[in-house]
């Protein structure tokens, strides 16, 4: 065996922070005694059961190089027994609060945690960064004590539940089939639902009031550039710091190699978005945008 895969698979801690079967993580720590920053790393998948936490593997690992312990999350998903509405919320809520419970006994920074997501990751990812401003009698506010996050960085992500699910009724109508994800998640259309479209949507529980990072490939055909074009728009009206790095040659897969160009650019937000030298007057970190060759 790979002395360094070995290594690597070593480093590997399973850990369930709650009952279910699928209510997991994987907790990777790097060299060094710490304490180190934390990642919280969220999977894709259209929220369905079909796509697990191993697809997120080699950017964890890579991730997990740059000195950042890393919380890959599991979480029930559309198909399985409790995912959907309200569950598939709840448990990333819950899956990102355990990383409390987990530095009482590894060397992790609280004050240095941030979420990062691919796809519907990126949704949960900006909607854990947002969920503080959940209204109080909201089925999805499991705690007033919820993780406070650094900052959140969405890959491609799903950042407006209503208007994913809109892209997907129009691409039923096209084609001529009947898939609309966003639907299967949140349990109906945007009329019927509404309020469950406001409270697991991350443009409408703007502002965060911590730094944003959207990184979105223009060659996307899985979740199309103008979803995260249209929440840094909104994020900047509603006052929040958010950076949005297109990248012209990339498709929707290509933001979670470590092997592609592509993540360069990943790694140089996560490293930003950690520097503890670009606090602003609020405390917040400043993010420059990043010269690349991909726009």
């Amino acid at each position: 065996m790979n002395t360094s895969i070995e290594k690597r698979s070593k480093r590997v801690r399973r850990i369930a922070y709650g009952e279910h079967a699928d209510q997991f993580g994987d907790l990777r720590l790097p060299d060094g005694e710490g304490p180190h920053p934390v990642a919280i790393v969220i999977h894709g998948g259209f929220w369905r059961a079909k796509v697990n936490l191993d697809h997120m593997n080699k950017l964890v690992e890579a991730i997990t190089d740059l000195g950042i312990a890393t919380w890959n999350i599991e979480y029930r998903r559309v198909g399985q027994t409790g995912g959907g509405w309200p569950g598939t919320f709840l448990d990333s809520a819950l899956a990102a609060d355990f990383v409390r419970t987990l530095a009482q006994t590894y060397p992790l920074d609280e004050d240095r945690i941030f979420a990062i997501g691919h796809s519907a990751g990126g949704h949960l990812a900006l909607w854990l960064a947002g969920r503080h401003k959940l209204p109080q009698d909201s089925v999805l506010k499991n705690s007033d004590k919820h993780l406070r996050l650094k900052g959140a960085i969405s890959l491609a992500g799903v950042c407006d539940l209503e208007l994913m699910h809109d892209i997907h009724k129009l691409r039923e109508k096209i084609m001529a089939i009947s898939e609309n994800p966003t639907f299967d998640l949140i349990g109906g259309m945007p009329k019927e639902l509404q309020s469950r479209y406001e409270q697991g949507s991350p443009i409408a529980l703007l502002p965060f009031g911590i730094p944003l990072v959207l990184i979105h490939g223009a060659l996307d055909i899985n979740v199309p550039i103008g979803v995260s074009e249209q929440f840094e728009k909104a994020a900047i009206a509603a006052g929040d710091q958010v950076i949005f790095l297109p990248l012209a040659k990339a498709e929707h897969f290509k933001l979670i190699d470590p092997m592609a160009d592509e993540w360069s650019v990943v790694k140089a937000s996560i490293q930003r978005l950690l520097n503890e030298n670009g606090a602003d007057q609020n405390g917040y970190e400043r993010i420059e945008p990043i010269a690349n060759d991909h726009r």
